[in-house]
């Protein structure tokens, strides 16, 4: 057998009981539930009984500023590379950009004449 498959056989054993016995010591060192009623019910925030009804709707709004901020977010990736490359790009590179941004600049106005970002 060659050195490198007992090396990675060694290193596969070794991991394997590693993880074992982490699951193995949380199982003994772990908080326990003592409630079996509790183990159903619901937490969130530290309230234990939550008042009110829980299925409320979102307003579309909340959707649309979350889509509009990974859009423009998005898009901001792409200026990176150019801002590290603008010398070997020239003046063409420097053209393309502001065209680019032009661009982005006339959604973000599309988007303030719809009214897409004011809360009513």
């Amino acid at each position: 057998m060659s050195t490198q498959l007992v090396l990675a056989s060694v290193i596969f054993v070794a991991i394997g009981l590693i993880l074992v016995g982490v699951f193995v010591l949380t199982r003994f060192v772990g908080p326990k539930n003592e409630h079996a009623e509790m183990k159903n019910t619901v937490y969130e925030s530290g309230v234990s009984n939550p008042v009110g009804n829980t299925n409320i709707r979102f307003s579309i709004k909340f959707y649309l500023v979350a889509i509009l901020f990974v859009l423009f977010d998005v898009e901001i990736i792409f200026m990176f590379p150019w801002a590290v490359n603008i010398k070997e790009l020239g003046y063409l590179g420097l053209f393309e950009m502001f065209m680019f941004m032009g661009l982005l600049f006339a959604g973000l106005i599309y988007i303030y004449k719809k009214k897409a970002l004011s809360w009513d």
